[in-house]
C-alpha cells in the first residue's frame, strides 16, 4: 500500500505540525535557541512599555509642576496687591481697621497655601530626578536591541556545540548498538530522562536518526511535554516516511496535536491513520478520537 504520510507530515509549509512557530500566539516545539529568543523577544517588549509608561508620567509631572508654578505666581500678584490696598486702606481711614484685619488674614492664609505647595513642587521635583534615573533613553534603547542581536548569533553558533557537551555526559564511548540497547532498556523501566539522553546522543552520531527521534518524541508524549512531541515526530517522519512504527509516530502526533489545542490539524492526522492502516488498534482509537472532536 502506497504510504501518503509526506503530504501530511513534511510538506514545505510547517502547517500541519506548526511547531517552532515564534509568530504563534502559543509557540509550541521549540528548540532551546528559540525559546531563548522568544524570552528575550518578550524582555525586549516589556521594556518598550516600561519606557513609553514612564515618558506618559514624565510629561504629566512636567505639566503637573507648569501649572502650580502658575497658581504661585497669581498668588503671589494677588498678595502683593493685598498688601498694597492693606496700606492704603490704613492710611486713609483707621475706621477700617477691622476690614484691615480680615485682607490680613487672608493674606496670612494665601502665604501659608503658597509654602504648602512649593512643598508639593520638592516632592514633584525629586519624583522626576527618579524617573530620570531610570528613564530608557532611546540610545540606550537602542544597545539594547544591538545585544539581543548579538545574542542571537551566539546562540546561533553555540547550539551544536551545547548539544555536544549534553551527550558526553552519557556513556558514549560505548558502540552505538551497546548505547542503544540500554537506552531502550531505560525506556521500557520508564527511566525517560536517562534514556531521552542517550536516544540524542544516537540522533547526534547519526546512528539510527529517524528511530532516535521518534524514541525521543515518544518519551517527550509521556512525558506530556507534547509540543516537544511533535517536532520530534516530524523529523523522525521527514527522515523515514516507511518505518513499522509509523502508526504508532502519526496517532500520537494526533493526540499530541488535539492536546496542545490544535485540533485542526488532529483530525487530519486522524483522518490518515484511519486511511492507512484501517485494520489496526490505531485506527479504531483514530476513530474515537476523531468521533469525539466532531
Amino acid at each position: 500500500m502506497a504510504v501518503i504520510l509526506p503530504h501530511y507530515l513534511i510538506g514545505a509549509e510547517p502547517s500541519a505540525f506548526g511547531a517552532g512557530d515564534l509568530n504563534n500566539p502559543n509557540p509550541y516545539g521549540l528548540t532551546s535557541t528559540e525559546a531563548t529568543l522568544l524570552e528575550t523577544k518578550k524582555n525586549l517588549q516589556k521594556v518598550v512599555v516600561k519606557s513609553n509608561t514612564q515618558a506618559n508620567e514624565f510629561d504629566s509631572l512636567r505639566e503637573r509642576v507648569d501649572g502650580l508654578q502658575t497658581i504661585i505666581e497669581s498668588m503671589n500678584a494677588s498678595t502683593h496687591d493685598n498688601k498694597l490696598k492693606i496700606k492704603s486702606l490704613t492710611d486713609e481711614n483707621s475706621r477700617k481697621n477691622e476690614y484691615d484685619k480680615r485682607v490680613i488674614e487672608s493674606v496670612q492664609v494665601n502665604s501659608k497655601d503658597i509654602e504648602k505647595i512649593n512643598l508639593q513642587i520638592v516632592e514633584i521635583s525629586k519624583l522626576i530626578d527618579v524617573i530620570n534615573r531610570s528613564y530608557v533613553k532611546k540610545d540606550e534603547f537602542n544597545s539594547l536591541v544591538n545585544d539581543v542581536n548579538k545574542l542571537k548569533d551566539l546562540l546561533v553558533k553555540d547550539s551544536g556545540s551545547k548539544s555536544k557537551t549534553a551527550a558526553k555526559a552519557q556513556d558514549t564511548n560505548l558502540p552505538s548498538a551497546e548505547i542503544e540497547k540500554k537506552a531502550k532498556d531505560l525506556y521500557d523501566k520508564k527511566h525517560y530522562e536517562e534514556s531521552m539522553e542517550l536516544y540524542k546522543s544516537l540522533a547526534e552520531k547519526n546512528y539510527k536518526p529517524a528511530l532516535s527521534h521518534y524514541m525521543v518524541g515518544e518519551i517527550e508524549y509521556y512525558k506530556k511535554s507534547y509540543s516537544d512531541a511533535i517536532a520530534y515526530y516530524k523529523k523522525s517522519a521527514s527522515l523515514n516516511a516507511k518505518a513499522d512504527y509509523m502508526p504508532v509516530l502519526m496517532l500520537h502526533t494526533a493526540m499530541s496535536m488535539e492536546k496542545t489545542g490544535d485540533k485542526k490539524n488532529a483530525e487530519v492526522f486522524y483522518d490518515a491513520v484511519i486511511a492507512q492502516y484501517p485494520k489496526t488498534e490505531h485506527a479504531k482509537t483514530a476513530k474515537s478520537k476523531l468521533n469525539s472532536l466532531k
